[in-house]
């Protein structure tokens, strides 16, 4: 296997190199260290990520369990919020992985494993984005569009695990680079001052290719073009009509809505925007030579945390898609209630075990509105 110069300085204008470091055979004035960049990311990532994985299969693992026994996926939304939690499931179950690699400085496992976390990471990180835009269609066709709501979705509905598995199909397509361009493969690591030392990374490597830059920068265009632009698009327009049309609305719930509409949209926002503005970065500078070593480094940092920060979407989708909903709320509290009962084989003080009050609530409006499928799930 061959070396290749590690990740202790930057590398300006190597963009074959995945590792994009510089060898202490360079030119001094060309040296740049990242050892502080370094040190910060073998201490925040792995709190981080465990934090995040924690939490994220906390409330997803209760989605789908929620969903599994007792409310059934009927309608469109309840399908792409069942689809998006199992999505992020898996994309949380990599965090593991690179939590530990952060942590020991280099890949601990296989090459088929760094192709495989790398992979299922990047699949379902494009299927939690392509669901949000399906969801934010799915609310405009249900919300704005109410008359013909009824004919469109019943229509739609029919076809639902279609639509799922074409996203998932897409999201296959499009990480099928990911599979391809990253690689276990040992670098020298130049520490200044000491001996070379050598360590193995699970990264994409463009060496031997005609065009390193150009797939480069194919692969970044993808996760900004399917992962951002395409759900950003989605969710601006969808719900910007659908507040325009609560507002008009005479419901005493339009204000509720609107709150979470703008709660969804601002988590989005603030999740997904500076992790895809430190890729712009990233992409712009691809190929300069004229760079600074102090911009670097501060896009290192930048980098490292605005990826913890975009991650942390997959523990505030279940609160803003599920739980924040009135009915799937009361169906979460009678699993609790039920579990709690058969844990201790008795009533449980306070309350019965055959009704909560919240559940004869959640039962008297049903009765009073139509169960139909224009009240959204998160909206609602």
């Amino acid at each position: 296997m061959t070396t290749e110069p590690g990740p202790y300085y930057y590398q300006y204008g190597d963009e074959g190199n995945s590792s994009d470091y510089l060898s202490p055979s360079q030119s001094d004035n060309l040296l740049c260290s990242l050892e502080e960049v370094r040190q910060f990311s073998r201490l925040f990532v792995p709190v981080a990520y465990s934090l995040i994985c924690v939490f994220g299969l906390l409330g997803n693992v209760l989605v789908v369990v929620t969903f599994a026994f007792y409310k059934k996926a009927k309608s469109m939304t309840d399908v792409y919020l069942l689809n998006m939690a199992v999505a992020d499931i898996l994309s949380v179950l990599t965090l593991p992985f690179l939590a530990a690699t952060q942590a020991a400085e280099q890949w601990l496992f296989s090459n088929a494993m760094c192709k495989l976390v790398r992979g299922i990471h990047t699949i379902n990180f494009y299927c939690g984005m392509l669901l949000l835009a399906c969801i934010s269609l799915d609310r405009y066709i249900a919300i704005v569009q109410a008359t013909k709501s009824f004919r469109l979705r019943s229509r739609t509905l029919a076809h639902h695990r279609g639509i799922c598995l074409t996203v998932w199909a897409v999201s296959v397509l499009i990480s099928v680079s990911t599979f391809i361009f990253y690689q276990k493969y040992r670098v020298q690591n130049h520490v200044p001052g000491g001996p070379v030392q050598e360590s193995h990374v699970c990264e994409p490597r463009f060496a031997g290719l005609s065009e390193p830059l150009h797939w480069k920068l194919l692969m970044l265009g993808l996760q900004l073009f399917f992962g951002f632009f395409v759900p950003l698009l989605f969710m601006m327009f969808c719900y910007l009509f659908i507040v325009r049309a609560l507002l008009r609305a005479q419901n005493s719930k339009r204000h509720r809505a609107i709150r979470v509409v703008l709660a969804v949209v601002l988590v989005f926002l603030v999740c997904q925007v500076p992790h895809n503005l430190v890729l712009l970065v990233t992409a712009a500078k691809l190929g300069r030579l004229n760079r600074s070593c102090y911009g670097e480094k501060l896009l290192g940092y930048a980098r490292q945390c605005t990826e913890a920060l975009a991650f942390l979407r997959c523990c505030l989708n279940p609160v803003l898609y599920a739980f924040i909903g009135q009915k799937f709320r009361g169906y979460f509290l009678k699993i609790m209630k039920g579990l709690l009962c058969v844990r201790r084989g008795q009533k449980p003080a306070g309350f019965s075990c055959s009704r909560l009050p919240s559940e004869a609530f959640a039962s008297r409006q049903n009765s009073e509105t139509p169960d139909n499928d224009n009240a959204s799930s998160f909206t609602m």
